[in-house]
Protein backbone atom coordinates (compact mmCIF):
# COMPACT_ATOMS: atom_id res chain seq x y z
CA UNK A 1 0.00 0.00 0.00
CA UNK A 2 2.68 2.34 0.89
CA UNK A 3 4.56 1.68 -2.59
CA UNK A 4 1.46 2.13 -4.27
CA UNK A 5 0.88 5.69 -2.55
CA UNK A 6 4.21 6.53 -3.44
CA UNK A 7 4.01 5.75 -6.72
CA UNK A 8 1.09 7.58 -7.13
CA UNK A 9 2.57 10.78 -5.46
CA UNK A 10 5.81 10.47 -7.97
CA UNK A 11 3.35 10.42 -10.67
CA UNK A 12 1.78 13.33 -10.04
CA UNK A 13 4.62 15.37 -9.41
CA UNK A 14 6.27 14.68 -12.41
CA UNK A 15 2.40 15.87 -13.94
CA UNK A 16 3.09 18.82 -12.00
CA UNK A 17 6.67 19.49 -12.97
CA UNK A 18 5.41 18.51 -16.66
CA UNK A 19 3.12 21.03 -16.85
CA UNK A 20 5.54 23.64 -15.57
CA UNK A 21 7.86 23.14 -18.28
CA UNK A 22 5.21 23.58 -20.73
CA UNK A 23 4.43 26.48 -19.95
CA UNK A 24 8.23 27.77 -20.02
CA UNK A 25 10.39 29.03 -22.46
CA UNK A 26 12.25 26.35 -24.01
CA UNK A 27 15.26 28.04 -23.52
CA UNK A 28 14.98 27.95 -19.63
CA UNK A 29 14.52 24.57 -18.07
CA UNK A 30 15.60 25.36 -14.62
CA UNK A 31 13.63 25.55 -11.50
CA UNK A 32 12.96 29.16 -10.49
CA UNK A 33 13.75 30.51 -7.26
CA UNK A 34 10.48 31.74 -7.49
CA UNK A 35 6.55 30.73 -7.43
CA UNK A 36 5.80 31.52 -11.14
CA UNK A 37 2.23 31.73 -12.07
CA UNK A 38 1.90 28.95 -13.94
CA UNK A 39 3.14 26.79 -11.08
CA UNK A 40 0.82 28.29 -8.72
CA UNK A 41 -1.59 27.35 -11.52
CA UNK A 42 -0.56 23.50 -11.82
CA UNK A 43 -0.84 23.83 -7.61
CA UNK A 44 -4.35 24.62 -8.42
CA UNK A 45 -5.24 22.09 -10.95
CA UNK A 46 -4.01 19.33 -8.26
CA UNK A 47 -5.94 20.43 -5.44
CA UNK A 48 -8.73 20.73 -7.81
CA UNK A 49 -8.14 16.86 -9.22
CA UNK A 50 -8.67 15.37 -5.96
CA UNK A 51 -12.28 15.33 -4.51
CA UNK A 52 -11.41 15.00 -0.84
CA UNK A 53 -9.34 17.96 -0.75
CA UNK A 54 -12.46 19.81 -1.65
CA UNK A 55 -14.47 18.08 1.14
CA UNK A 56 -11.17 18.67 3.18
CA UNK A 57 -11.70 22.68 2.62
CA UNK A 58 -15.31 22.43 3.76
CA UNK A 59 -15.04 20.90 7.27
CA UNK A 60 -11.40 22.15 8.03
CA UNK A 61 -12.64 25.98 7.36
CA UNK A 62 -15.52 25.93 9.65
CA UNK A 63 -14.40 23.73 12.79
CA UNK A 64 -10.71 23.02 14.08
CA UNK A 65 -8.66 20.45 12.06
CA UNK A 66 -8.34 18.04 14.74
CA UNK A 67 -12.18 17.27 14.94
CA UNK A 68 -12.12 16.19 11.71
CA UNK A 69 -8.39 13.85 12.30
CA UNK A 70 -9.67 12.53 15.20
CA UNK A 71 -9.79 8.79 15.60
CA UNK A 72 -13.05 8.40 17.33
CA UNK A 73 -12.73 4.24 17.20
CA UNK A 74 -9.46 4.66 19.06
CA UNK A 75 -10.60 7.29 21.61
CA UNK A 76 -13.61 4.63 22.26
CA UNK A 77 -11.21 2.48 23.09
CA UNK A 78 -9.70 4.24 25.61
CA UNK A 79 -10.94 4.23 29.16
CA UNK A 80 -10.10 5.24 32.69
CA UNK A 81 -9.24 1.95 34.07
CA UNK A 82 -5.99 0.74 35.32
CA UNK A 83 -4.66 -2.18 36.71
CA UNK A 84 -2.54 -0.04 39.89
CA UNK A 85 -3.12 3.74 40.25
CA UNK A 86 -1.76 5.49 43.28
CA UNK A 87 -3.50 9.02 43.36
CA UNK A 88 -6.28 9.29 45.58
CA UNK A 89 -6.54 13.21 45.90
CA UNK A 90 -7.28 16.26 43.63
CA UNK A 91 -4.99 17.77 40.53
CA UNK A 92 -3.74 21.37 41.17
CA UNK A 93 -3.49 23.98 38.58
CA UNK A 94 -0.46 25.85 37.48
CA UNK A 95 -3.12 28.53 35.74
CA UNK A 96 -1.45 30.90 33.32
CA UNK A 97 2.31 30.36 34.01
CA UNK A 98 4.83 27.91 33.04
CA UNK A 99 5.65 26.04 36.66
CA UNK A 100 4.61 22.34 35.45
CA UNK A 101 8.33 21.12 36.19
CA UNK A 102 7.78 23.06 39.87
CA UNK A 103 4.33 21.23 40.30
CA UNK A 104 5.01 17.91 38.69
CA UNK A 105 7.84 17.99 41.32
CA UNK A 106 5.50 19.03 44.23
CA UNK A 107 3.25 16.71 43.67
CA UNK A 108 5.47 14.17 44.22
CA UNK A 109 6.62 15.42 47.52
CA UNK A 110 3.30 16.31 48.55
CA UNK A 111 2.05 12.45 48.18
CA UNK A 112 4.86 11.77 51.15
CA UNK A 113 4.05 14.99 53.15
CA UNK A 114 0.19 13.42 53.12
CA UNK A 115 1.25 9.66 54.32
CA UNK A 116 3.67 11.88 57.26
CA UNK A 117 0.90 14.37 57.90
CA UNK A 118 -2.22 12.13 57.82
CA UNK A 119 -4.15 14.22 55.29
CA UNK A 120 -6.02 13.19 52.37
CA UNK A 121 -5.77 16.78 50.81
CA UNK A 122 -2.66 19.11 50.95
CA UNK A 123 -0.76 21.13 48.57
CA UNK A 124 3.11 22.74 48.97
CA UNK A 125 3.24 26.32 48.06
CA UNK A 126 3.99 26.48 44.38
CA UNK A 127 4.63 30.34 44.68
CA UNK A 128 6.88 29.82 47.70
CA UNK A 129 9.48 28.15 45.33
CA UNK A 130 8.42 30.19 42.32
CA UNK A 131 9.33 33.22 44.29
CA UNK A 132 13.25 31.56 44.97
CA UNK A 133 13.40 30.55 41.45
CA UNK A 134 13.20 33.60 40.03
CA UNK A 135 15.46 35.26 42.76
CA UNK A 136 18.08 32.04 42.28
CA UNK A 137 17.66 32.35 38.31
CA UNK A 138 18.22 36.11 38.70
CA UNK A 139 21.58 35.51 39.92
CA UNK A 140 22.54 32.51 37.45
CA UNK A 141 21.35 34.98 35.04
CA UNK A 142 24.13 37.75 35.69
CA UNK A 143 26.48 35.10 36.86
CA UNK A 144 26.46 33.60 32.92
CA UNK A 145 26.86 37.05 31.67
CA UNK A 146 29.49 38.11 33.76
CA UNK A 147 30.99 34.74 32.80
CA UNK A 148 30.06 35.74 29.13
CA UNK A 149 31.15 39.38 29.50
CA UNK A 150 34.20 39.31 27.11
CA UNK A 151 32.40 37.80 24.11
CA UNK A 152 30.56 40.15 21.61
CA UNK A 153 26.99 40.85 22.61
CA UNK A 154 26.08 39.13 19.31
CA UNK A 155 27.77 36.06 20.07
CA UNK A 156 25.01 33.12 19.90
CA UNK A 157 25.42 32.07 23.70
CA UNK A 158 25.39 35.56 25.20
CA UNK A 159 21.89 36.63 22.72
CA UNK A 160 20.39 33.42 23.96
CA UNK A 161 21.48 34.05 27.73
CA UNK A 162 19.40 37.82 26.97
CA UNK A 163 16.69 36.21 25.43
CA UNK A 164 15.49 33.13 27.33
CA UNK A 165 15.99 34.70 30.92
CA UNK A 166 14.22 33.78 33.84
CA UNK A 167 11.65 31.90 32.22
CA UNK A 168 8.88 29.99 34.63
CA UNK A 169 10.18 26.41 33.26
CA UNK A 170 12.54 24.45 34.83
CA UNK A 171 14.21 20.61 35.11
CA UNK A 172 14.09 18.04 38.32
CA UNK A 173 17.19 19.43 38.99
CA UNK A 174 17.02 22.44 39.24
CA UNK A 175 13.24 22.08 41.74
CA UNK A 176 15.70 19.15 44.02
CA UNK A 177 18.02 22.65 44.13
CA UNK A 178 15.22 24.96 45.27
CA UNK A 179 13.87 22.72 48.12
CA UNK A 180 17.60 21.61 49.65
CA UNK A 181 18.10 25.13 49.80
CA UNK A 182 15.27 26.89 50.44
CA UNK A 183 12.55 24.12 51.93
CA UNK A 184 9.16 23.69 51.70
CA UNK A 185 6.43 25.33 52.71
CA UNK A 186 2.69 24.48 52.95
CA UNK A 187 0.43 26.61 50.18
CA UNK A 188 -1.48 27.95 53.20
CA UNK A 189 1.73 29.72 54.38
CA UNK A 190 2.47 31.27 51.40
CA UNK A 191 -0.63 30.87 48.90
CA UNK A 192 -0.93 31.88 44.93
CA UNK A 193 -1.04 35.64 44.01
CA UNK A 194 -2.03 37.30 40.73
CA UNK A 195 0.89 37.34 39.57
CA UNK A 196 2.07 33.92 40.54
CA UNK A 197 -0.75 32.81 38.40
CA UNK A 198 -0.48 35.17 35.66
CA UNK A 199 3.36 35.45 35.40
CA UNK A 200 3.34 37.39 32.01
CA UNK A 201 3.90 41.13 33.81
CA UNK A 202 5.82 40.09 36.31
CA UNK A 203 8.47 38.20 33.86
CA UNK A 204 8.29 41.27 31.70
CA UNK A 205 9.50 43.66 34.50
CA UNK A 206 12.08 41.56 36.06
CA UNK A 207 13.72 40.52 32.55
CA UNK A 208 13.85 44.31 31.60
CA UNK A 209 15.17 45.39 35.00
CA UNK A 210 18.07 42.08 34.41
CA UNK A 211 18.80 43.19 30.89
CA UNK A 212 19.59 46.19 32.04
CA UNK A 213 21.86 44.96 34.48
CA UNK A 214 23.75 43.04 32.00
CA UNK A 215 24.48 46.10 30.06
CA UNK A 216 26.03 47.55 32.84
CA UNK A 217 27.50 44.55 34.29
CA UNK A 218 29.22 44.26 30.42
CA UNK A 219 30.16 48.01 30.77
CA UNK A 220 32.16 47.57 34.10
CA UNK A 221 34.01 44.46 32.55
CA UNK A 222 34.84 46.59 29.20
CA UNK A 223 36.30 49.30 31.59
CA UNK A 224 38.66 46.95 33.49
CA UNK A 225 36.89 46.83 37.32
CA UNK A 226 37.75 44.09 39.72
CA UNK A 227 35.65 41.19 40.09
CA UNK A 228 34.90 42.51 43.44
CA UNK A 229 33.20 45.45 42.48
CA UNK A 230 31.40 43.44 39.24
CA UNK A 231 29.44 41.53 42.30
CA UNK A 232 28.80 44.60 44.31
CA UNK A 233 27.32 45.82 41.30
CA UNK A 234 25.93 42.58 40.54
CA UNK A 235 24.17 42.46 44.85
CA UNK A 236 22.83 46.14 44.15
CA UNK A 237 21.03 44.40 41.13
CA UNK A 238 19.60 41.15 43.10
CA UNK A 239 18.59 43.91 45.65
CA UNK A 240 15.83 45.23 43.05
CA UNK A 241 14.99 41.95 41.67
CA UNK A 242 14.17 40.88 45.29
CA UNK A 243 12.34 43.69 45.26
CA UNK A 244 9.86 43.16 42.24
CA UNK A 245 9.44 39.54 43.06
CA UNK A 246 8.24 40.50 46.87
CA UNK A 247 5.57 42.96 45.17
CA UNK A 248 4.83 40.39 43.05
CA UNK A 249 4.39 37.23 44.93
CA UNK A 250 5.21 38.34 48.24
CA UNK A 251 7.66 38.23 50.98
CA UNK A 252 8.72 34.52 51.76
CA UNK A 253 8.65 33.69 55.39
CA UNK A 254 11.95 32.58 57.32
CA UNK A 255 9.83 30.77 59.60
CA UNK A 256 6.65 29.98 60.59
CA UNK A 257 3.70 28.64 63.00
CA UNK A 258 2.84 25.08 61.89
CA UNK A 259 -0.41 23.23 62.92
CA UNK A 260 -3.21 20.96 61.48
CA UNK A 261 -5.73 18.89 62.27
CA UNK A 262 -5.19 15.45 60.30
CA UNK A 263 -7.83 13.46 58.42
CA UNK A 264 -9.15 11.63 61.57
CA UNK A 265 -9.90 15.08 63.44
CA UNK A 266 -7.00 14.63 65.80
CA UNK A 267 -5.09 18.37 66.12
CA UNK A 268 -1.54 18.56 65.95
CA UNK A 269 1.06 21.61 66.97
CA UNK A 270 4.55 21.32 65.88
CA UNK A 271 6.03 25.04 66.58
CA UNK A 272 7.45 27.67 64.71
CA UNK A 273 9.91 26.17 62.19
CA UNK A 274 11.43 26.90 59.19
CA UNK A 275 10.81 26.08 55.52
CA UNK A 276 14.10 23.58 55.75
CA UNK A 277 12.99 21.94 59.03
CA UNK A 278 9.11 21.74 57.46
CA UNK A 279 10.91 19.90 54.61
CA UNK A 280 12.78 17.50 56.37
CA UNK A 281 10.42 16.45 59.03
CA UNK A 282 7.50 16.49 56.49
CA UNK A 283 9.01 15.30 53.42
CA UNK A 284 11.24 11.70 52.78
CA UNK A 285 11.37 11.77 49.39
CA UNK A 286 15.06 10.93 48.90
CA UNK A 287 15.17 13.22 46.20
CA UNK A 288 18.78 13.95 46.51
CA UNK A 289 19.25 10.07 45.27
CA UNK A 290 17.43 10.76 41.97
CA UNK A 291 19.01 10.97 38.59
CA UNK A 292 17.40 12.16 35.13
CA UNK A 293 16.99 9.50 32.31
CA UNK A 294 16.25 10.51 28.92
CA UNK A 295 15.79 9.22 25.88
CA UNK A 296 17.53 11.39 23.84
CA UNK A 297 17.57 8.63 20.18
CA UNK A 298 20.27 11.55 18.37
CA UNK A 299 23.62 10.32 17.50
CA UNK A 300 25.59 13.01 18.93
CA UNK A 301 23.66 11.41 22.43
CA UNK A 302 25.20 8.15 22.81
CA UNK A 303 23.41 5.74 25.11
CA UNK A 304 24.92 5.08 28.27
CA UNK A 305 26.56 8.47 28.26
CA UNK A 306 25.93 11.38 30.46
CA UNK A 307 25.42 15.09 29.17
CA UNK A 308 24.39 18.36 30.14
CA UNK A 309 23.40 21.51 28.27
CA UNK A 310 25.62 24.90 28.55
CA UNK A 311 23.78 27.22 30.94
CA UNK A 312 20.96 25.22 32.17
CA UNK A 313 19.99 25.52 35.82
CA UNK A 314 19.09 28.01 38.37
CA UNK A 315 21.12 27.56 41.38
CA UNK A 316 24.88 28.73 41.30
CA UNK A 317 25.75 26.20 43.33
CA UNK A 318 23.00 23.86 43.26
CA UNK A 319 24.52 21.00 40.86
CA UNK A 320 24.77 20.67 36.85
CA UNK A 321 21.86 19.30 35.17
CA UNK A 322 23.15 15.96 34.09
CA UNK A 323 20.97 13.72 31.95
CA UNK A 324 21.78 10.33 31.39
CA UNK A 325 20.67 8.71 28.14
CA UNK A 326 19.29 5.29 28.19
CA UNK A 327 16.63 3.09 25.73
CA UNK A 328 13.10 3.91 26.16
CA UNK A 329 12.08 0.30 26.82
CA UNK A 330 14.13 0.85 30.36
CA UNK A 331 12.93 3.77 30.76
CA UNK A 332 9.37 2.44 30.56
CA UNK A 333 10.20 -0.72 32.68
CA UNK A 334 11.36 1.81 35.79
CA UNK A 335 8.88 3.91 35.63
CA UNK A 336 6.19 1.16 35.97
CA UNK A 337 8.22 -0.61 38.96
CA UNK A 338 8.06 3.11 40.73
CA UNK A 339 4.20 2.92 40.55
CA UNK A 340 4.36 -0.54 41.10
CA UNK A 341 6.77 0.04 44.53
CA UNK A 342 3.67 3.03 45.41
CA UNK A 343 5.84 5.92 44.01
CA UNK A 344 4.97 8.41 41.40
CA UNK A 345 7.30 9.48 38.81
CA UNK A 346 8.34 13.02 37.17
CA UNK A 347 8.58 13.17 33.55
CA UNK A 348 8.98 15.49 31.06
CA UNK A 349 7.26 15.31 27.43
CA UNK A 350 6.75 16.82 24.36
CA UNK A 351 2.92 17.42 25.23
CA UNK A 352 1.04 18.79 22.85
CA UNK A 353 1.44 16.07 20.17
CA UNK A 354 -1.86 13.91 19.80
CA UNK A 355 -3.13 15.11 22.13
CA UNK A 356 -7.13 15.41 22.78
CA UNK A 357 -6.99 17.85 25.69
CA UNK A 358 -10.92 17.89 26.56
CA UNK A 359 -10.83 13.88 27.08
CA UNK A 360 -7.45 13.63 28.22
CA UNK A 361 -5.95 11.49 25.91
CA UNK A 362 -2.46 10.66 24.42
CA UNK A 363 -1.78 8.34 21.66
CA UNK A 364 0.75 7.79 18.83
CA UNK A 365 -2.30 7.47 16.48
CA UNK A 366 -4.71 9.73 17.90
CA UNK A 367 -5.44 12.17 14.94
CA UNK A 368 -4.85 10.90 11.24
CA UNK A 369 -3.24 13.92 9.67
CA UNK A 370 -2.36 12.09 6.72
CA UNK A 371 -6.18 11.41 5.81
CA UNK A 372 -6.55 15.31 5.92
CA UNK A 373 -4.10 16.55 3.85
CA UNK A 374 -3.18 13.51 1.70
CA UNK A 375 0.68 13.49 2.59
CA UNK A 376 2.94 11.55 4.74
CA UNK A 377 4.74 13.16 8.31
CA UNK A 378 7.41 10.60 8.54
CA UNK A 379 9.96 12.09 10.58
CA UNK A 380 11.16 10.19 13.47
CA UNK A 381 11.63 11.18 17.31
CA UNK A 382 15.38 11.81 16.81
CA UNK A 383 14.60 13.99 13.83
CA UNK A 384 11.99 16.00 14.84
CA UNK A 385 14.73 16.83 17.77
CA UNK A 386 16.91 17.60 14.73
CA UNK A 387 14.63 19.79 12.95
CA UNK A 388 12.64 21.42 15.53
CA UNK A 389 9.73 19.44 15.42
CA UNK A 390 9.57 18.09 18.75
CA UNK A 391 11.26 19.42 22.35
CA UNK A 392 10.40 19.05 26.02
CA UNK A 393 7.48 21.17 26.84
CA UNK A 394 5.57 20.17 30.17
CA UNK A 395 6.34 18.38 32.89
CA UNK A 396 3.90 16.31 34.51
CA UNK A 397 3.40 12.62 37.43
CA UNK A 398 2.76 9.17 36.17
CA UNK A 399 0.29 8.05 38.73
CA UNK A 400 -0.72 4.86 37.79
CA UNK A 401 -0.32 2.45 34.94
CA UNK A 402 -1.87 -0.83 33.43
CA UNK A 403 0.19 -4.01 33.03
CA UNK A 404 -1.05 -7.16 30.59
CA UNK A 405 1.71 -9.49 30.53
CA UNK A 406 4.16 -7.62 32.63
CA UNK A 407 4.01 -4.75 30.17
CA UNK A 408 2.64 -1.51 30.59
CA UNK A 409 -0.07 -0.86 28.68
CA UNK A 410 -1.45 2.64 29.06
CA UNK A 411 -0.49 5.33 32.15
CA UNK A 412 -2.89 7.43 34.49
CA UNK A 413 -1.12 11.08 34.62
CA UNK A 414 -1.42 13.87 36.99
CA UNK A 415 -1.21 16.48 35.12
CA UNK A 416 -1.48 20.35 36.52
CA UNK A 417 -4.05 22.01 34.56
CA UNK A 418 -6.94 22.07 37.20
CA UNK A 419 -9.89 19.52 37.06
CA UNK A 420 -12.12 20.83 33.90
CA UNK A 421 -9.67 18.69 31.48
CA UNK A 422 -9.40 15.06 31.72
CA UNK A 423 -10.87 12.88 33.83
CA UNK A 424 -11.17 15.57 36.81
CA UNK A 425 -7.44 16.73 35.62
CA UNK A 426 -5.92 13.06 35.00
CA UNK A 427 -4.84 12.20 31.36
CA UNK A 428 -4.82 9.02 30.07
CA UNK A 429 -1.33 8.07 27.50
CA UNK A 430 -1.35 4.75 25.67
CA UNK A 431 2.21 3.00 25.28
CA UNK A 432 3.16 4.05 21.84
CA UNK A 433 2.73 7.68 22.82
CA UNK A 434 5.18 7.12 25.73
CA UNK A 435 7.44 5.98 22.79
CA UNK A 436 7.86 8.60 20.53
CA UNK A 437 6.87 12.02 22.71
CA UNK A 438 8.18 11.23 26.30
CA UNK A 439 12.57 12.50 26.63
CA UNK A 440 13.08 12.14 30.55
CA UNK A 441 12.05 10.88 33.63
CA UNK A 442 13.24 11.20 37.54
CA UNK A 443 14.42 8.21 38.70
CA UNK A 444 16.35 6.85 42.11
CA UNK A 445 19.23 5.71 41.69
CA UNK A 446 19.06 2.07 42.99
CA UNK A 447 16.66 1.60 39.48
CA UNK A 448 19.79 1.82 37.84
CA UNK A 449 21.92 -1.55 37.12
CA UNK A 450 25.74 -1.27 37.80
CA UNK A 451 26.86 -0.58 34.83
CA UNK A 452 25.01 2.51 34.13
CA UNK A 453 25.28 3.64 38.01
CA UNK A 454 28.46 3.40 37.04
CA UNK A 455 28.22 5.47 33.80
CA UNK A 456 27.23 8.70 35.91
CA UNK A 457 30.27 8.47 37.18
CA UNK A 458 31.69 10.07 33.36
CA UNK A 459 32.43 13.58 32.45
CA UNK A 460 29.14 14.41 30.82
CA UNK A 461 29.30 15.65 27.29
CA UNK A 462 28.13 19.26 27.05
CA UNK A 463 24.97 20.44 24.47
CA UNK A 464 24.74 23.74 23.62
CA UNK A 465 22.82 26.19 25.76
CA UNK A 466 19.98 26.28 22.73
CA UNK A 467 19.81 22.61 22.77
CA UNK A 468 16.41 20.79 22.42
CA UNK A 469 17.19 18.90 25.63
CA UNK A 470 17.03 22.66 27.43
CA UNK A 471 14.06 23.32 26.12
CA UNK A 472 11.62 22.50 29.78
CA UNK A 473 13.58 25.05 31.47
CA UNK A 474 12.67 27.75 28.76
Amino acid sequence: MFRCALFLATVALAQIVAHAQKTTAPSDRTMSRSVRANEVTAFQEDFAARRQNKLMQNAVTKVDVKEIALDRSLMMSMDHSFSHTLDSWKATDQKKSGRCWMFAGLNVMRVDAMKTLLLEEFELSQNYIMFWDKLEKSNYFLEAIIETADRPVDDRTVHFLLQSLVSDGGQWTMFASLVTKHGLVPKSVMPETYSSSNSQSMNRILRSKLREGARQLRELHRQGASPYEIRTAKNEILVVAYRILSIHLGTPPREFLWQWTDKDKKFHRDGVITPRQFAKRYVNVPFEDYVCLVHDPRESSPRGRTFTVEFLGNVVDGGDVVYLNVDIDLMKQITMQSILDGQPVWFGCDTGKMMQTTLGLWDKELFDYKGVYGTEFSLSKAERLLYGESAMTHAMVFTGVDVFDDKPRRWRVENSWGDDVGKKGFFLMNSSWFDEYVFEIAAHKSSLSPKLQEALLQEPIVLPAWDPMGSLAR
